[in-house]
C-alpha cells in the first residue's frame, strides 16, 4: 500500500505544479477613473486618467515587464477609442463625439491630476521615451475636445469603463461649468446617464423619488411608524404625532446636510442603535399604557434621531444635487412624507382588519402586536450595539464640543417650544371643556328666541 500512496502523492504534486497560476491582476487593483469635465462657450473638454489595470484588453507592446513606450502609438490610439466609448457625454439629447483626442502614459507617482490646468498641460507633452512604467502600474491620461452648441445646454455623462466589475469600477467627475461653481461626484456604470448640472425640476423629482424609496425600504422606520400607531383607532388622533415626527426629522436632516452633525465613524452606528432603541421604547410604552395626548412629545424626540438616519441614507446622493442643495433636501423630505402617508394608510387599514379578529379587538391586540415589535427591535438594538462597540466611542475634542454645544442649544430651544406649546394646548383644552356646557346653553337660548310661536 505504501508504494501506491507514494505514487499517488507524486502524481498529485505533479498535477498541482502543472496547473497554471492565476495571474494576480485578473481582478484590477485600481478601479477608480479620475476625470475633469470643463464647459466653455463652444466646446467641452473631457480630461480623464484611466489606470492601465483597466486597459488589459489593449495589446500594449512590452519589453519584459515594462511598457515599450516608443512603439505604443497605435495601441494608445486604440485605448483612446475605447475610453471615448467608455465615457460618453450628451448635450441635451445629442451624443457628443470628440473632434480631437490626445493621450500619453503617466507614472503611478504623477500628480498632474490635482488640477485641471496641470492635467491638460501634462497630456499635451509626450511621454519621455526613457520613462519606466511597469505592467499595470501606471495610467493612460487622455484629453478629448467636443464641439457644443451652447454652454447653457443640459450635459449628461455616463461611464461604462470596466462595467463588468459592477460598483467596483467608479468614475470620479469634477465638473467645471462656465460661470458657475464647480462640483464633484462619483458614479458607476449602474448610475446610467447622470446630469452634470441638473435643472431644478430634475433635482426635485429625483430626490422626491429617493425619499419615497428610502421610507419604503427602511424596515426600522416602518416598524417605528407601525409601533407608533398601534394604539390609535383613527388617523385624526395621529395628526399631532405625525406632525411632530416630521418637524423633528426635518431639523436633523437639514442640519446634517449642512455639516452640523457629529463627525466620526462612531456616529452612524450610534444612530442606528438609537433608532432600534426608539422602537423598543415605543413598544414598551404601548404595552404598559400611556397618555396618548403626550405621545407627540416623545415622538418629536425620536424624530430627531430618525432624521440622522434619513440624512445618512441620502448622503451619497447629495453629490447629484448640483447647485440645488436646499431644494434637493426639501424634495427628499417631501418624498419621505409621501411615502410615510401611503404607509400609514396601509397600516391603519391592516390594523382595522386585525381588530376585527375577536382575540385582538381589545387591548390584548395592542399588547400582542407591540410585544412582537419589541422582540424584533431588541435584537436589532443588541446587534447594533455590538457594531458600535467595535467602532468605539470618540474622545471629545474642541470640534466635538462645539458641535455638541450647537445641538444642545438647539435642543433647549426646541424643548422650550415644545413645553410652551404643550401648556398652550392644555389651557385651550381646559377652556373648551369649561366653556362647553355654557356655550351649548347659550346656543339653545338663542335658537329658542328666534323661533316664532305658531
Amino acid at each position: 500500500m505504501r508504494p501506491f500512496k507514494r505514487s499517488f502523492l507524486t502524481v498529485t504534486f505533479a498535477l498541482v505544479l502543472c496547473v497554471p497560476v492565476v495571474f494576480a491582476h485578473d481582478l484590477p487593483l485600481q478601479t477608480v477613473v479620475n476625470s475633469f469635465v470643463k464647459i466653455d462657450q463652444n466646446q467641452a473638454d473631457l480630461v480623464v486618467r484611466v489606470p492601465l489595470d483597466l486597459l488589459q484588453s489593449i495589446p500594449f507592446p512590452m519589453k519584459g515587464s515594462v511598457y515599450d513606450i516608443p512603439n505604443s502609438n497605435a495601441q494608445v490610439q486604440l485605448a483612446l477609442e475605447q475610453i471615448a466609448r467608455g465615457v460618453t457625454i450628451w448635450e441635451d439629447k445629442e451624443l457628443l463625439r470628440p473632434q480631437s483626442a490626445t493621450g500619453r502614459f503617466a507614472l503611478p507617482i504623477d500628480r498632474s491630476f490635482e488640477s485641471y490646468d496641470s492635467a491638460v498641460k501634462s497630456i499635451s507633452q509626450p511621454t519621455p521615451t526613457n520613462e519606466t512604467i511597469y505592467y499595470n502600474q501606471g495610467y493612460l491620461d487622455a484629453h478629448f475636445i467636443y464641439p457644443i452648441h451652447s454652454s447653457t445646454s443640459l450635459f449628461t455623462i455616463r461611464t461604462r469603463i470596466a462595467a463588468d466589475l459592477g460598483d467596483m469600477s467608479k468614475l470620479s467627475v469634477r465638473y467645471m461649468p462656465l460661470n458657475e461653481p464647480s462640483h464633484a461626484f462619483l458614479i458607476t456604470a449602474a448610475s446610467g446617464r447622470v446630469p452634470l448640472s441638473p435643472r431644478w425640476y430634475q433635482a426635485a423629482s429625483g430626490f422626491v423619488g429617493l425619499g419615497i424609496e428610502h421610507i419604503l425600504s427602511g424596515m426600522d422606520h416602518l416598524l417605528f411608524l407601525f409601533c407608533l400607531i398601534i394604539p390609535y383607532r383613527s388617523f385624526r388622533g395621529l395628526i399631532a404625532v405625525i406632525t411632530a415626527f416630521t418637524i423633528a426629522h426635518s431639523i436633523t436632516l437639514l442640519g446634517t446636510a449642512y455639516g452640523l452633525a457629529p463627525a466620526g465613524h462612531w456616529f452612524p452606528p450610534f444612530v442606528e442603535m438609537a433608532i432600534a432603541m426608539s422602537i423598543v421604547y415605543m413598544a414598551l410604552e404601548n404595552i404598559v399604557g400611556s397618555d396618548l395626548r403626550r405621545r407627540w412629545i416623545i415622538t418629536g424626540v425620536f424624530g430627531l434621531v430618525h432624521g440622522f438616519g434619513f440624512s445618512y441614507a441620502m448622503r451619497d446622493s447629495l453629490q447629484f444635487a448640483g447647485n440645488h442643495l436646499l431644494l434637493s433636501l426639501l424634495s427628499f423630505n417631501v418624498g419621505i412624507e409621501i411615502g410615510q402617508l401611503a404607509v400609514l394608510s396601509v397600516m391603519l387599514g391592516a390594523l382595522w382588519l386585525l381588530r376585527r379578529v375577536k382575540a385582538l379587538s381589545d387591548r390584548t391586540g395592542t399588547v400582542v402586536l407591540s410585544a412582537i415589535v419589541a422582540h424584533t427591535a431588541w435584537h436589532w438594538m443588541m446587534d447594533r450595539y455590538q457594531a458600535l462597540k467595535q467602532v468605539g466611542l470618540p474622545t471629545l475634542d474642541a470640534d466635538s464640543i462645539v458641535i455638541l454645544a450647537r445641538w444642545a442649544a438647539a435642543g433647549l430651544i426646541i424643548g422650550g417650544g415644545v413645553i410652551a406649546f404643550g401648556k398652550w394646548r392644555d389651557k385651550r383644552a381646559a377652556a373648551d371643556k369649561v366653556a362647553g356646557p355654557a356655550s351649548i346653553t347659550a346656543r339653545t337660548k338663542e335658537h329658542a328666541a328666534t323661533v316664532t310661536p305658531a
